[in-house]
């Protein structure tokens, strides 16, 4: 089988990892406080990717010295808030509107880049974000009228998407030497400290309490598919293909993410939902689609 038959192939796995993390994460809040859900999720997740690092023969070494501020800095926007976003913004909205906000991301990045590096924002760029604007306009506004928690969820949501687009402009202007893998290994490895540490302060000493079985395989998943065998998988993809053709393939993520939130937990998508998932899905295609000009920015995509 040729690399690009393999990567394709993987890039389907990648789909059906990232995209069923969030149904996952879900059900596992169900039993699990935010905090220690996240810190299970990423302890296992950096346990997997450490595994994997170790099986290719791969070092986790960073340079000494100003790397790893970065890398901090870098895991405090890709993981820490990330993370953080993502777990309350499902507590507060739907899991299929979350995951829709937050596959916006490509967006906030070429908005970001432009005010930032100067990068020129081209046309498609531009419609990608009168599109994701329009689309954001279509979800929130039907629920204003409501409680204040589902937009207070949503604007979570969009928290998740600005962070990981913060992280991405952070990675690539800092360009920390070492192997990307590696790199994204310890920015997780933070993620679970930090988290250790808030669920100590905002949830006391850990109790052992029975959990279903399938809060269990929710937190597994989420931890070693959804986390390290995810991030593996896709460094291994973008090896393979052009990184514009890797970016527009993990655009069935969302879509995947969707479809499970409808299927495992019950969810109705409304009109506006499919509208609005329907115009961000499309800006975010227009942005990956748009070149981007200068040296790319080091790749990475949302996990959960």
């Amino acid at each position: 089988m040729d690399n690009v038959t393999t990567a394709r192939l993987l890039l389907v796995l990648l789909s059906f990892c990232w995209g069923l993390s969030w149904p996952a994460m879900r059900i596992a809040l169900d039993e699990v406080q935010p905090w220690t859900m996240r810190f299970f999720g990423y302890s296992i997740g950096a346990l997997a990717l450490f595994v994997l690092l170790r099986w290719q023969g791969r070092t986790v070494a960073i340079p000494r010295g100003r790397a790893w501020l970065h890398v901090a800095i870098a895991g405090f926007l890709n993981v820490v808030a990330f993370g953080a976003c993502a777990t309350f913004a499902q507590l507060m909205a739907s899991t299929s509107r979350v995951i829709i906000i937050n596959y916006s991301m490509p967006v906030w990045t070429s908005l970001m880049a432009w005010l930032l590096f100067g990068e020129r924002l081209n046309t498609r760029a531009g419609i990608g974000l009168a599109l994701c604007v329009g689309g954001l306009s279509v979800l929130v506004y039907p629920v204003l009228a409501t409680t204040m928690q589902e937009p207070i969820g949503l604007l979570l949501a969009l928290g998740c998407a600005l962070s990981w687009g913060g992280g991405t402009i952070y990675m690539k202007w800092a360009r920390i030497p070492g192997d990307l893998l590696a790199i994204t290994f310890w920015q997780v490895v933070l993620g679970a400290l930090v988290f250790a540490a808030a669920a100590l302060i905002f949830q006391g000493p850990p109790t052992l309490e029975p959990l279903q079985l399938k809060t269990w395989a929710a937190i597994v998943f989420n931890g070693v598919l959804g986390t390290g065998v995810a991030y593996f998988i896709w460094f291994n993809i973008i090896g393979r293909l052009p990184m514009a053709t890797a970016s527009l393939g993990s655009l069935a993520n969302p879509v995947v993410g969707v479809i499970g939130s409808v299927l495992i937990l019950g969810e109705r998508p409304t009109t506006p939902d499919i509208v609005g998932f329907a115009l961000i899905f499309a800006a975010s295609a227009s942005v990956l689609l748009a070149p981007s000009p200068g040296a790319p920015p080091k790749p990475q995509t949302p996990v959960s």
